[in-house]
C-alpha cells in the first residue's frame, strides 16, 4: 500500500493527470488505475473522488490527498501505516525542504516530480480563492 508500488511511467501518469490532462486521467481509468485518476481529482479537493477512493478500498489514497493538505490525524497515519516515502511525499508537496532532501537522497526524482506539480495545483487554488472578487460567505 504506497505509491511506491506504482511503475514509474504510471506515476509519470499521474503526473500529467495532476497537471490537468484529461487524456491522462482517461487513460488511466482505461487501464486498471481509476484509483490515480480519483487521487488526482482528490487532490483537487473533489469530495466524489474522495468517497469513490473510500468506497473502493484505496482509504489510503484519500488519506495521502489530506495528509498534502496538511491534516495532521492524516500525516501520522500515513507515517505510521505506510512507506516512508508516502508521507516525505505529502510533505514535499508543501515544499519541505527536508522531505524534498530525503526524496532526493534516496533517487526518488518521480515522487518530486508528481510533488511539483501538487505544488504548483495547490497554489492556483489558494490564489483562486484569494482573489479580490471571492465573496467568502462566512465572512459576509
Amino acid at each position: 500500500m504506497g505509491l511506491e508500488h506504482y511503475n514509474i511511467k504510471i506515476l509519470l501518469a499521474l503526473k500529467l493527470c495532476v497537471a490537468g490532462r484529461k487524456d491522462t486521467f482517461r487513460w488511466l481509468i482505461d487501464n486498471g488505475y481509476p484509483e490515480l485518476a480519483a487521487f488526482s481529482n482528490a487532490i483537487r479537493g473533489d469530495i466524489d473522488a474522495m468517497k469513490w477512493l473510500f468506497a473502493n478500498n484505496f482509504h489510503w489514497l484519500a488519506i495521502l490527498s489530506n495528509a498534502i493538505d496538511g491534516e495532521e490525524k492524516a500525516r501520522k497515519w500515513i507515517a505510521s501505516a505506510t512507506h516512508p516515502c508516502n508521507i516525505m511525499f505529502a510533505l514535499a508537496c508543501r515544499e519541505d525542504i527536508d522531505a524534498i532532501r530525503w526524496l532526493m537522497d534516496r533517487k526518488l526524482e518521480i515522487f518530486l516530480v508528481i510533488a511539483k506539480e501538487v505544488a504548483t495545483v495547490l497554489e492556483t487554488q489558494a490564489m483562486e480563492n484569494q482573489g479580490p472578487y471571492v465573496l467568502h460567505f462566512g465572512n459576509a
